[in-house]
């Protein structure tokens, strides 16, 4: 006889009689799919009579999902046990990527459960790090969890240069937590959390290195003193290693001016900070206050003015040991524990690092092994790649170099398809100079499209791989090998390639203009699709029961609605197709909407809001629909109803028998004329009471196409939270004139969220020039909105 399965984990003590768990693994109960990261729970007797009863090889339990209440019964085999008291922690964190890496890392979770009020922390506050200090922990809203569990978050008090970036003063939804100053206050999850220990206890580290905590007396980040040319010197240990038998600190001196020059020095000829001897202190004092005031003196203003110019994801150089420079991007700026000059942590382009963004245990930024340093941000130089020289040409040679700056490309003939990056790898991927699509000579139409089209989606891979004859065949591969593999990859695609592209659309379109002048997206992507690729239409539309309509991408036309001052896109397509008489044939898998408007001459709504979520459930032909007023299978629907402002602003008005019926008995709606529903055979003479409701379908928001100014540029969703926005830019910048290049550009902008969640009259009020960010492109710039279908891209 087998037995069962048991999990290796100890049974977690609860307090409140259940058990927790979280799944390391997707699992699909039926039609739902619930993602590793989601959390689950059963009774603590249901557990062992499961034990109990169980007598075969593979444990099942019948548990209550955290997020929406569904019992399912899963295999226990990717369920691991979760205490109660870290639980509350996790279930604070939305992204389930990021529970999962929270649950899995253990070091953090265990500091959040020790984690005391006026502990101090490092906070992320949009990819930026400040100090804080923990001035309340707990759930701060009622559980709506049938398991009564209460998400817990750390009630956090800004400092230094996070003061007046917050959003509260201590309270939530008029409760009052703690108290400080207004905008100083944060309520945070554990995942926004560095936690800082406290003096005299040992801190949590990600990955202890036994042999140096045991033996070396000196550590990564400690202050030292060392004998350089006879010269007694301060600097900072940047790593600790280890050649044969003997020991090396990698130091970065403080007496080396505007430039860092690394040392290796031997361990035994270093000394930490605290045990330097009283005598050597004052020369070392004086000889640190000369040099700064000489510093001062000589460079201040060209220090000044080149810290002001470097940011995060600006391109430097830095100079190593032997003056040898390498060349990498700033992906944080700040201060360091222990430290008075603001650093800088860069990605290197070499495994000359000694980091993977890492600094005494606590994560800054995130690179591969070995390319992370930590160094003054004065010893940054700009990029000499990137910077104009005055009175000289560029040297063709130099563009070469750019390029390998964002990853050389990967030979045609190696590459296999890359998938599309999602969530932080799309951060890391794509965000900062030199990233996207480079534009070139009125190219921005396409590269916009492209970027909205293939960046962070699969939809529309088919078109990569659709079996095309010898002369089209050419045109798939560049598009393919030369532009959406490389920008998956390495973030980049030289101008060189897009061009490559116009030339052999111009070719094949018969257009001797399309490699030089400058186009409409929609022109672009019906040559590309239709007369090229010759891939299946995306749409299939039928009018009043006439023959079907097939196209690429739908353009609305509307009257001007006096009601419709700021739309959104659902409002704009339920108007048009009711207008137009249409109904979609099918679910579409991606569905391309152009806007009411004419380029950059005419534009028919100030701003226009994105629906994150696109339902086309009663745009469907010969679909089931519910009945707007009471949830029954709809057999009619009135176009004069929806468009009756005594009804929901937006939705199509549907109804049942009896609703329709009553409905129009009121005198003002006699006139109207209801039109017969097809009712599929399955859902006619269905009961409602008992019965499941219709199913919505619904589209995603993946991309918004902009234009202003004859210029093109694009927003993508990178991940499913509200903030997960990036834009880019062909153009954002340029080096040199006309011999130069133009520098592609991709930020993220979560100030986006801010505003998709204002109500319709406040977005309304709202002028365009104070908008945050470039969150006023998206909402009055909007040209082509891009919805996509996961379910469907299965098929398609």
């Amino acid at each position: 006889m087998t037995t069962a399965v048991v999990p290796s984990s100890p049974l977690p003590s609860q307090g409140d009689g259940n058990i927790y768990y979280i799944l390391t693994d997707d699992f699909r109960y039926g039609s739902k799919l619930f993602q590793a990261g989601s959390m689950c729970f059963l009774r603590e007797q249901t557990y062992l009579n499961s034990i109990v009863s169980s007598r075969t090889s593979s444990w099942y339990l019948r548990v209550t999902m955290l997020d929406g209440d569904s019992i399912v019964t899963i295999n226990a085999e990717i369920l691991q046990p979760v205490s109660e008291d870290k639980a509350v922690f996790l279930l604070a964190i939305n992204s389930l990527t990021e529970r999962l890496n929270c649950f899995l890392e253990r070091h953090s979770l265990e500091a959040a459960v020790k984690a005391t009020v006026g502990q101090p922390v490092v906070v992320d506050l949009n990819r930026q790090l400040f100090t804080g200090t923990i001035r309340y922990v707990g759930n701060i809203s009622k559980s709506a969890l049938s398991s009564t569990l209460c998400p817990s978050y750390f009630g956090v008090e800004l400092q230094g240069d996070g003061e007046g970036r917050g959003h509260s003063d201590g309270t939530y939804n008029g409760s009052e937590y703690f108290k400080c100053k207004q905008n100083h206050g944060l309520f945070l999850p554990l995942n926004k959390i560095k936690f800082i220990p406290a003096p005299g206890s040992d801190p949590v580290k990600e990955e202890p290195n036994l042999d140096v905590d045991e033996v070396v007396p000196v550590k990564v980040g400690d202050t030292i003193g060392f004998y350089l040319d006879d010269v007694f010197r301060r600097g900072i240990a940047m790593a600790v290693y280890k050649e044969g038998t003997q020991w090396f600190v990698k130091v970065c001196p403080e007496e080396e001016g505007t430039t860092d020059v690394f040392r290796d020095i031997p361990m035994d000829s270093v000394v930490k900070e605290g045990l330097l001897s009283p005598v050597c202190e004052p020369n070392m004092v004086l000889e640190s206050q000369r040099l700064m005031e000489r510093e001062r003196s000589e460079s201040g203003e060209e220090l000044e003015s080149r810290k002001r110019s470097l940011d995060v994801n600006s391109m430097v150089q830095i100079t190593l040991d032997k003056g040898n420079p390498v060349s990498g991007i700033i992906r944080w700026l700040g201060y360091l524990p222990n430290i008075t000059h603001k650093m800088a942590g860069v990605e290197l382009d070499e495994e000359k690092g000694v980091t993977d963004g890492e600094w005494q245990g606590m994560r800054y930024f995130r690179c591969l092994p070995k390319r992370g340093l930590f160094v003054k941000l004065q010893s940054c130089q700009p990029d000499m790649r990137f910077q104009c020289v005055s009175g000289t040409s560029l040297d063709p040679s130099a563009f070469t170099s750019v390029i390998s700056v964002a990853g050389e490309m990967d030979s045609p003939q190696v590459l296999a398809n890359s998938p599309p990056p999602r969530n932080s790898t799309a951060v890391r991927v794509l965000q900062g100079r030199m990233r996207g699509i480079q534009g070139h000579c009125n190219s921005c139409y396409m590269d916009a499209a492209l970027f909205s089209l293939f960046s962070c989606t699969s939809v529309l891979d088919s078109m990569l791989f659709k079996p095309s004859l010898p002369p089209d065949g050419h045109v798939q591969k560049i598009l393919r090998d030369e532009i959406v593999n490389p920008l998956r990859r390495n973030g980049f695609v030289a101008a060189s390639s897009v061009m490559h592209l116009r030339e052999q659309l111009t070719e094949k379109g018969q257009c001797s203009s399309f490699a030089t002048s400058e186009k409409d997206p929609e022109e672009f992507l019906n040559l590309i699709m239709h007369h090229i690729l010759g891939i299946e239409p995306l749409l299939k539309l039928q009018s009043g029961g006439q023959k079907e309509q097939e196209c690429y991408y739908y353009q609305i036309f509307i009257d001007q609605q006096e009601d419709l001052v700021v739309p959104n896109v659902q409002q704009l397509v339920e108007h048009s197709f009711l207008s137009s008489n249409l109904k979609l044939v099918e679910i579409p898998s991606c569905f391309i909407i152009q806007m009411p408007r004419f380029g950059k001459e005419y534009k028919m709504f100030s701003k226009i809001i994105p629906s994150l979520e696109l339902d086309i459930t009663d745009l469907l032909l010969d679909s089931p629909r519910e009945c707007f007023v009471c949830g029954e299978v709809a057999t009619q629907e009135c176009s004069a109803c929806f468009k009756d402002k005594r009804f929901a602003a937006t939705g199509m008005k549907q109804y049942c028998n009896y609703c329709c019926t009553q409905a129009h008995s009121h005198y003002l709606r006699k006139a109207h004329r209801p039109a017969k529903l097809h009712v599929p055979e399955e859902f006619q003479g269905r009961s409602h009471v008992g019965s499941p409701r219709i199913p919505r379908e619904k589209m995603e928001l993946f991309a918004v196409l902009c234009i202003e100014t004859s210029h093109y540029v694009s927003f993508v969703k990178y991940g499913p939270e509200k903030e997960n926005w990036m834009f880019f830019d062909s153009m954002a910048d340029r080096h040199g004139d006309e011999n130069g290049f133009n520098i592609p550009i991709v930020t993220l902008c979560p100030e986006v969220a801010k505003y998709l969640q204002l109500p319709m009259a406040a977005l309304a009020m709202e002028q365009p020039r104070d908008m945050e960010g470039v969150a006023k492109r998206l909402f009055c710039d909007a040209y082509i909105y891009m919805y996509q279908s996961e379910k469907m891209a299965l098929y398609k």
